[in-house]
């Protein structure tokens, strides 16, 4: 039976769950049983925080699937000149602290360009938080729709430390998980303007990483059609 704890998390349990575990036995030896309960309800925090629930992945492949869990926080129409190289639609997720925060592949594809800038730690619901904070940029090729993607994982006010298990060169299956933000965070899917056929999602949805399809896409062949006709 698979435990439902993420890999990325192990070192943080045993250190912060472990210590916490030590004090709660201490409080409840050497002072008082009902103190015990504070650093217990943190540890089943801090546990809570690493889970790894399964997820149902949607069969149509011409969906494109959250990369997160958490909130739409923005839906904007941008220019992506480095990866997408124009017009581009993207789909902002705030994910607090209650929120798993493994990331999954929107699509089935090969890594292109992994891209780590330094910054400033935001509050990730800030607007400046998708342009200054500190964050990983995955170019994500799907060859079977021949579509470019983009991932961006954004650290927040609180988390510091962004997890890609993922290189150029790198192949991922649809809804395979690849890495996390720890402790709250930011994750933005940026998708090329000209194939999006429709956004499923609005702003204030709460979206599940792998599970929820953020927007469905068109395929060039019906671009092309579309113009015949």
């Amino acid at each position: 039976m698979r435990l439902p704890i993420a890999k990325y998390g192990i070192k943080e349990l045993v250190i912060f769950a472990g210590g916490l575990l030590l004090l709660a036995m201490a409080a409840w030896l050497y002072v008082h049983p009902l103190l015990a309960a504070l650093p217990l309800i943190a540890m089943i925090w801090v546990i809570s925080f690493f889970r790894d629930p399964e997820r149902a992945i949607p069969e149509d492949r011409d969906d494109l699937l959250s990369p997160a869990d958490g909130t739409v926080a923005d839906i904007t129409e941008i220019d992506d000149p480095r990866y997408i190289e124009g017009p581009a639609l993207r789909i902002g997720i705030f994910l607090s602290v209650f929120n798993v925060h493994l990331n999954r592949a929107p699509c089935a594809g090969t890594v292109e360009m992994i891209d780590y800038t330094k910054g400033a730690f935001h509050d990730a619901r800030n607007p400046k938080a998708g342009a200054e904070n500190e964050s990983l940029t995955m170019g994500l090729s799907c060859a079977e729709h021949s579509l470019k993607v983009v991932v961006r994982q954004i650290a927040g006010l609180i988390a510091r430390r962004i997890i890609c298990r993922l290189e150029p060169g790198s192949t991922i299956g649809r809804g395979e998980r690849y890495g996390m933000i720890k402790f709250g965070s930011r994750t933005e899917l940026i998708i090329p303007a000209k194939r999006v056929d429709k956004v499923l999602v609005e702003i204030g949805a709460k979206v599940h990483a792998g599970e929820t399809v953020l927007a469905k896409i068109t395929s060039p062949q019906s671009k092309v059609q579309s113009k015949e006709g």
